[in-house]
């Protein structure tokens, strides 16, 4: 069992998406390959473990290996008992994402009874971001590439040169991450004094 956690943006779907695109070149099929983001709201009925669960169970393919790829996967209810029972097939490898709020390592340790293991990714660092700008063409000075990424190390916002659009992008993930992530697991209850709190910095 793999297990990729990081800060939300950081890249966890990306690295999914290439290692599929990897297994595809060297042979596995599409229909050896099951993926679902529990953000997209047509999965959101499979949130459920038992649906989930029956779901998948009849998408696997009995004398092939399957690869499943399960991306925010702690917006299933009970989800241990669903990637322990798959873990369990001999014809199955399994891939799993969730955002630092959920997945810390130690509550990993407590919630996956199987062999699993932990990448921790983070957003780009100095070195990948002058890379990135190197083999774009796009590099000037280390002083002023240091500059930018101060701005911003989060990999979308290499794609945009406009600098409302990639501050929204950042409001949008630091609110997520502090509205969502935050006062889902610390159960805070009073949201507005955090809002209040969240505007001062943002």
């Amino acid at each position: 069992m793999k297990v990729v956690s990081g800060v939300r943006r950081s890249g966890k779907s990306t690295l999914f998406l290439l290692f599929r695109e990897y297994l595809r070149k060297n042979g596995v099929s599409n229909d050896q390959i099951i993926t679902l983001n529990f953000e997209d709201m047509a999965n959101e009925p499979l949130r459920d473990p038992h649906r989930l669960y029956d779901y998948l169970q009849n998408k696997l393919l009995p004398d092939k290996m399957n690869y499943i790829f399960l991306d925010e996967i702690q917006h299933v209810h009970d989800f241990e008992k669903v990637v322990d029972s798959l873990f369990i097939k001999d014809n199955v490898d399994l891939y799993l994402t969730g955002s630092n709020a959920y997945f810390l390592s130690g509550e990993i340790a407590t919630l996956l009874t199987g062999r699993y293991v932990q990448l921790n990714m983070l957003p780009l660092s100095f070195k990948e971001f002058v890379e990135w700008h190197k083999q774009n063409d796009l590099f000037t000075d280390r002083a002023d590439m240091f500059n930018k990424y101060l701005q911003s190390s989060f990999p979308y916002t290499l794609f945009t040169s406009d600098d409302l659009e990639r501050m929204e992008y950042l409001r949008e993930i630091y609110s997520t991450i502090v509205l969502t992530d935050i006062v889902t697991r610390l159960k805070v209850r009073d949201v507005p004094v955090l809002e209040a709190g969240n505007s001062d910095v943002v």
